[in-house]
């Protein structure tokens, strides 16, 4: 990803207890403050910052939201990743996020 800042890091699948039942993956605490320091500048409405995701060899287009209680950007793992990867709920996963 030319022009990038990529990061890597592992993390747990959860699912948000609302109706939708989405699922994400909390970004460290130590890569969520620096993006947050550094890159700002980049978010759109509500903290959400466009991002490209790479988990395995799978590549989406995506987002990432700053979530002011947890102190960290979330990233949503859509079904169709989370299908393709054989991943459910609480699955440690390698995740790569381009911002």
């Amino acid at each position: 990803m030319l022009d990038k800042i990529t990061y890597t890091f592992s993390a747990r699948i959860w699912q948000h207890n609302s109706s939708s039942g989405w699922f994400f993956v909390s970004l460290p605490a130590g890569i969520s403050e620096e993006i947050r320091a550094n890159l700002r500048w980049q978010e759109e409405g509500w903290g959400r910052m466009k991002a490209t995701a790479r988990i395995n060899d799978h590549s989406w287009n995506t987002s990432i939201w700053y979530d002011k209680k947890e102190g960290a950007y979330l990233l949503p793992i859509k079904q169709e990743v989370r299908r393709i990867n054989l991943l459910k709920q609480s699955d440690l996963v390698d995740v790569a996020i381009y911002v």
